[in-house]
């Protein structure tokens, strides 16, 4: 039998730790035998959930020996990882035990090194975060969970459970995965990605920072036709200088953050009005319906009317 060992952490998140416990612990193999063997451990005799204090039955030896560990997230994400923590984490990994992380429990499993030159993912409010604290890992904060094989990431809330259900399908099949998610009443696969779900009604403007009124500007023109010339025009420089002034002021260039200011003001038309998808189109300044649904979905993984039926 397939055991799963569930680190609880100090400030863990209950939401983050039930997940697998649920997930995992109502896995039925089609004889009806459970597909895993789920514990839980911690490296304290006493473990502060939040709300209620959690006593493991199981310390930290009880990684060894585990085909899975899934790190919950924590409160604190940049709480410093005890060293003993670190240490289990990295000979469970070192002898070949898959170890996953839901939400914010990507920093402790960040913190390992083990993360270091890979793909990860967490949380959209934290991602930005992560990339600062730990710049060596690839942070794709538009997905709900990135699977690197022996190390998984998922997002916050919700994608933890689209990431067990991941693994239980890589562990037993579809069929198995598709039994555990009727139980849990979601989706085996959920449309779209992490992107869909992130609040932010604007791109960042950078206060008092010299661009400020241009981008405010360009808020109040998307629905023109503007090129990169015409926005060099109203800034008064040339079009070589201002790419570089927004490289350094925002980390994109003018034309990624007024699509991305687009697709900003399109999801807030379709959350609050009834406007056809044509005219929204035209509002938020693209050409064709057909260029804005392309780049509605690439920017959030899921298409205009996917989006108004999940957040109108």
């Amino acid at each position: 039998m397939h055991t799963v060992a569930v680190l609880a952490l100090d400030q863990v998140i209950p939401f983050d730790l039930s997940t697998p416990l649920e997930a995992f612990g109502r896995a039925r193999l089609p004889d009806g035998r459970p597909g895993y063997q789920v514990r839980v451990c911690a490296g304290t005799p006493e473990v502060d959930a939040g709300s209620f204090t959690l006593k493991a039955p199981w310390g930290l030896d009880g990684l060894g020996g585990a085909d899975t560990v899934i790190v919950p997230g924590t409160a604190d994400p940049t709480a410093p990882l005890p060293s003993a923590v670190r240490d289990a984490l990295r000979a469970a990994a070192a002898d070949g035990t898959r170890i996953a992380s839901i939400c914010s429990g990507t920093f402790p499993l960040a913190a390992t090194g083990l993360l270091d030159g890979l793909r990860a993912t967490t949380h959209w409010v934290a991602a930005d975060l992560l990339a600062e604290l730990y710049p060596a890992i690839e942070v794709d904060p538009a997905v709900l969970y990135v699977d690197n094989g022996a190390l998984l990431t998922s997002a916050g809330a919700a994608a933890g459970l689209d990431l067990c259900l991941h693994m239980i399908r890589r562990d037993y099949g579809s069929a198995v995965a598709a039994d555990a998610a009727r139980l849990s009443v979601v989706p085996l696969e959920r449309q779209g990605g992490q992107a869909q779900f992130i609040v932010n009604d604007r791109p960042p403007t950078p206060r008092g920072a010299a661009l400020e009124p241009l981008l405010v500007w360009l808020r109040e023109n998307l629905a023109r036709d503007l090129s990169l010339t015409d926005i060099a025009a109203h800034a008064g420089t040339s079009t070589r200088t201002l790419i570089r002034h927004f490289r350094e002021q925002t980390g994109t260039t003018p034309l990624q953050w007024l699509h991305r200011a687009r697709i900003r003001q399109a999801q807030h038309l379709l959350e609050t009005t009834g406007h056809p998808v044509e005219r929204i189109a035209t509002q938020v300044g693209f050409a064709s319906p057909t260029t804005f649904r392309d780049r509605f979905r690439r920017t959030t993984g899921v298409s205009p009317q996917a989006y108004r039926r999940s957040f109108s």
